[in-house]
């Protein structure tokens, strides 16, 4: 019975002896892989070395004495090109307890070619979430194609690979990024739709494929120098996102290939993650235009109060752009986040805002005011507030407009806030603010000179002003 299933396998079935003599083999099997003479007896008294390729002598010395020592199974794999094409094998060791040894050898082909489809597929997945990644964690397009075509000429066997994207502008097709290629011929493609492989591919919508480009009337001639590429075959992608064509993407071999639905399929999946990558960025770069844009038309509509305050009162002009600077100088020194500099700077710009509610005979008023005008004065910062806060982009601006009246004693108003109760902005501010008016001619009195106002800044620091700042400032100055 045992030598009916012996027989009977569907696997090449050898025994030898130490010496490496086949003694035993499928009687009824024709060998699979044998080098020597297909009937059984012939087999017998040959060398085990002489039923495998000679490359193999090495490494079945190895094995086996491998297997004397430990006693345990072991393997070897290996290829072998047949009539029908390339075959893989596995011959596998087991000691007897005579000393022989006997190597079941089985055709494992289908289930090489499976995992090396597991392992195409796994690394295919790998990069198609490297490409996820990088596109949900960068707005740099450059950076994203650049990755995708890395993936591309990775994880597709292919030689090189180019993006070129729509200019809706120029309506052209340009190039964008690629990689692979021995010359710069690609660098400046400009096309048309329609125009070569590339543009016929934005045009139909649809792959173009060429697997012998040195036979046909190629659109890369018109290069001098892509004949240098040596390429044969070529894939023309077109990126379509929310149908609308952004590009193309090129894919080049220097040897003909056969394409299977899988490397179709991933192709066409990393067409679609570069459509998207490039529909994102083209989306960010839109925002930031328009945010741009509107930032823009901001500061304007607030350089324009600010100067119409100082078209308003002529004795102050130039006051705003000198303590914007010197409040920009001061908070910088002073560590304030870059990302509160613009609200400090919109602030310093609208400090007095709320001036435009006082009449002109309190604001222009020569000399010094009396006790109800200094209450209608007073309540300009309440006016700021009134008129900035339901503005929302400047809510994080009001601290200096609100506040920069308060005093460190609590002595200034609107609320006579002390200390680290006034918003760091309004503390800074106000010693800019301070400093500035003494240095300049109001109706009622002439400009101090800077040692004089210094003085003064110094003598109130720690009473009317914030002292570590007040230190800051006097160190700037």
């Amino acid at each position: 019975m045992l030598q009916a299933v012996f027989t009977a396998l569907p696997t090449q079935i050898i025994e030898f002896d130490e010496d490496g003599i086949i003694i035993d083999n499928n009687s009824d099997i024709p060998s699979l892989v044998s080098l020597i003479d297909n009937s059984p007896d012939s087999r017998l008294k040959q060398h085990v070395h002489e039923f495998f390729p000679d490359r193999l002598a090495l490494e079945i010395d190895e094995n086996i004495s491998t297997l004397n020592k430990t006693r345990q199974p072991s393997s070897i794999n290996y290829p072998i090109q047949l009539e029908d094409g390339e075959h893989w094998f596995e011959a596998r060791f087991i000691l007897t307890s005579e000393k022989h040894i006997i190597i079941i050898i089985q055709d494992i082909t289908r289930y090489k070619s499976s995992e090396a489809k597991s392992q195409t597929q796994l690394n295919q997945l790998s990069a198609l979430r490297a490409i996820d990644r990088s596109i949900t964690s960068s707005v740099d397009l450059n950076l994203t194609l650049s990755m995708l075509v890395t993936q591309l000429v990775d994880h597709l066997n292919i030689d090189a690979a180019a993006i070129l994207l729509w200019n809706a502008e120029s309506e052209r097709l340009e190039y964008a990024t690629g990689l692979g290629f021995r010359t710069k011929a690609l660098k400046h493609t400009i096309l048309r739709l329609g125009e070569g492989y590339a543009g016929i591919a934005a045009k139909e919508r649809r792959i173009v494929h060429k697997n012998n480009l040195t036979t046909e009337t190629s659109d890369f001639l018109r290069s001098p120098s892509f004949d240098k590429e040596k390429f044969s075959s070529y894939y023309g992608l077109p990126l379509i996102a929310k149908g609308k064509i952004l590009g193309v993407l090129e894919v080049f071999n220097r040897s003909p290939r056969t394409s299977d639905a899988d490397w179709l399929g991933f192709m066409e999946m990393l067409s679609s993650q570069a459509a998207i990558a490039i529909d994102n960025a083209s989306l960010f770069g839109h925002v930031q235009r328009s945010n741009s844009e509107i930032t823009s038309a901001y500061d304007a509509t607030i350089n324009g109060w600010s100067r119409a305050l100082d078209m308003r009162d002529k004795e102050t002009e130039g006051h705003t752009k000198r303590v914007i600077k010197r409040t920009l100088q001061l908070a910088h020194k002073l560590g304030i986040p870059k990302s509160d500099l613009i609200h400090i700077r919109r602030g310093a710009a609208l400090h007095d805002i709320g001036k435009m509610g006082i009449p002109d005979r309190i604001l222009h008023k020569p000399g010094p005011l009396t006790e109800v005008e200094w209450e209608i004065m007073r309540q300009h910062p309440q006016s700021a507030y009134d008129l900035l806060s339901p503005i929302e982009y400047l809510r994080p601006a009001l601290d200096i407009p609100y506040y920069h009246h308060e005093r460190w004693d609590g002595s200034g108003y609107p609320f006579g806030l002390k200390a680290d109760e006034i918003p760091i902005a309004a503390r800074l501010f106000a010693v800019i603010d301070v400093y500035d008016a003494l240095t300049s001619d109001r109706p009622y009195r002439s400009a101090w000179s800077d040692q004089a106002a210094i003085y003064y800044i110094d003598e109130q620091a720690g009473i009317l002003f914030d002292l570590k700042i007040t230190n800051t400032f006097l160190n700037i100055i």
